[in-house]
């Protein structure tokens, strides 16, 4: 991790930038002496991270209010107890055997009163709710579990089943290298199945995601759209309890808004800082920001189904049309690596082969010529409306990517939306083309393939080139059934170069996840894989930590 310091001495004309005309709402939060401040980039789909794959919805619900069987420990690259202590795999890798942890308690709230702690019937409810489409809660709040259905883990397990309160045992139709990587990503959280029995007899069970309960760090207390999340510390966590009382995040999807929030104290921590904006102010000590390498990519993606995208010779075309090194500099400020294929280079698969286009506008000419498109054509390019990880500003890309296509005659016209309505649009197919990316939730290659570029996530919108091809497919069912790492790399190189001939998208950057924060705050976990996570965060010299201290 590479870390700076950054002071702030704040003239008024810069305050009066930030503010960008923006005036003060009343819903304004101050800041807490017990707890933390999150200026969070947009609101949360649910706070059940089963059902979308949404960063922002990750941030705000897995690490905060959940917990899963088993961890991944980036340190010592394994997988490590959590929810179970032990596991075995058994008959070849086509069971798995998990002995689950005794004592743990899920949440006490105003509407739910737990009568046990966490056992094997949690379990099986959690994983037959998107497995079985028979379950009582596999179509409430909309029946789409997009993770599962593209990383392939709902035909890959044929079974779940309570061997006793505190063993449960998975059957797999196959040897799956990528299995428990899958169970300790973000997505493979443990739901209370005492809970959602209460709610389908009170006639309310769409309640299991929008008023949670889980095991984890902290309790779910309240949310307000556009506004407000609250959650309080749960005091009974298994684990060492978080050191903060409370924990808030401040919905602001204004960066500049959030950069002025930061700058003012109203926020502690800020996602996707404006990192040349604050290098610019005096120097001080009054605000931090920390960059971590993040495996994920950003790209272009043509919707293969929608002409004239159905053709090879316009998707390179456009590849070459297009300046990615222009848009390192200006939308990155440099700090991010022009990717080189699907996968980042902190990947094990990774090859240092570019299998990307170069820019070439003559070229692209040339192919748009031969694709019978002389006259070039018009298009639209859906823009995030949101910062992440790996796209700080979609916006401007799109404005450079619009002036690079116009000097081959291709007109460009830029679309956005809200974050939901954009997401849920594109799950509909109504893009021609999207700048978006992905960032990676455990440290599988398979992790970028399928999610991205399956006919399974074709069926549930994260594959949004919306390219099906079953012999690809097969190769990569072949990179995750054999043992040899080596043979695994081969099939992933293999398989780069399949997506560089047919180009359903164009890999665009690898970026550094940066994050901002006053300078008195300690704790607040990036980690590689996943998302935020505030149960080590605390304020230095903050006194309340009593409560916490009797279980430590």
């Amino acid at each position: 991790m590479r870390f700076a310091k950054l002071g702030i001495v704040v003239p008024l004309a810069t305050v009066s930038a930030l503010l960008g005309g923006c005036s003060p709402a009343a819903h304004e939060v101050a800041p807490l002496q017990e707890g933390i401040v999150y200026c969070s980039e947009g609101n949360p789909e649910s706070f059940n991270p089963q059902l979308g794959t949404s960063g922002t919805t990750i941030d705000a619900s897995s690490a905060q209010l959940y917990d899963r069987l088993i961890d991944y420990d980036e340190e010592q690259q394994s997988f490590v107890p959590a929810l179970a202590t032990s596991w075995q795999a058994l008959d070849n890798g086509q069971r798995y055997r998990f002995t689950l942890r005794q004592g743990v308690e899920f949440h006490a709230t105003p509407w739910f009163t737990p009568s046990r702690t966490f056992n094997a019937e949690d379990v099986v409810f959690s994983f037959h709710r998107w497995l079985n489409e028979d379950h009582p809660y596999h179509e409430v709040n909309g029946g789409s579990y997009p993770f599962f259905t593209a990383s392939g883990l709902n035909k890959l397990i044929t079974d779940i089943r309570a061997v006793d309160a505190h063993t449960v045992e998975f059957s797999l139709m196959r040897s799956d290298s990528s299995f428990l990587a899958n169970l300790a990503t973000d997505f493979a959280i443990i739901l209370s199945a005492e809970y959602g029995a209460e709610l389908l007899a009170r006639g309310t069970p769409e309640q299991l995601d929008k008023r949670p309960i889980g095991t984890g760090p902290f309790v779910f207390e309240d949310f307000r759209k556009d506004l407000i999340i609250r959650y309080t510390r749960h005091d009974n966590y298994w684990r060492e309890p978080a050191a903060i009382k409370q924990l808030v995040y401040s919905i602001t999807q204004n960066a500049n808004k959030r950069m002025l929030k930061l700058l003012t104290g109203e926020c502690d921590v800020i996602p996707y800082p404006l990192v040349e904006e604050l290098a610019l102010l005096d120097t001080g000590d009054e605000i931090k920001i920390t960059s971590t390498v993040n495996p994920n990519i950003a790209f272009w993606a043509f919707n293969t189904e929608h002409p004239p995208f159905d053709n090879e010779k316009v998707r390179r075309a456009l590849a070459h049309a297009i300046n990615r090194q222009a848009i390192i500099q200006t939308v990155y400020n440099g700090n991010a690596r022009l990717a080189t294929g699907i996968l980042p280079e902190t990947s094990w698969a990774y090859s240092p082969v570019d299998l990307t286009y170069g820019y070439n506008p003559e070229r692209a000419r040339e192919l748009l010529d031969e694709a019978g498109y002389a006259d070039g054509f018009s298009f639209d390019i859906w823009a995030m409306p949101v910062q992440r990880a790996y796209n700080p500003n979609a916006q401007k890309m799109a404005e450079l990517i619009q002036a690079d296509l116009a000097q081959v005659g291709v007109q460009a016209n830029i679309v956005s939306y809200e974050w939901n309505a954009f997401r849920r649009r594109l799950a509909r197919d109504e893009h021609d083309s999207v700048l978006i990316g992905w960032i990676a939730d455990n440290g599988d290659p398979d992790n970028f393939f399928r999610p991205l570029l399956s006919c399974a996530a074709l069926n549930v919108g994260t594959n949004r080139a919306n390219w099906c091809d079953p012999k690809f497919d097969d190769l990569l069912l072949r990179a995750i059934t054999v043992d040899s790492l080596e043979e695994r790399k081969n099939l992933y190189h293999e398989a780069e170069n399949w997506v560089y001939r047919d180009v359903p998208l164009v890999p665009i950057a690898n970026s550094m996840r940066f994050q901002a924060f006053r300078s008195d705050i300690r704790g607040v976990e990036v980690p590689a894989y996943g998302g935020l996570n505030f149960r080590h965060a605390y304020r230095e010299n903050q006194q309340d930590n009593a409560q916490a201290g009797d279980k430590r």
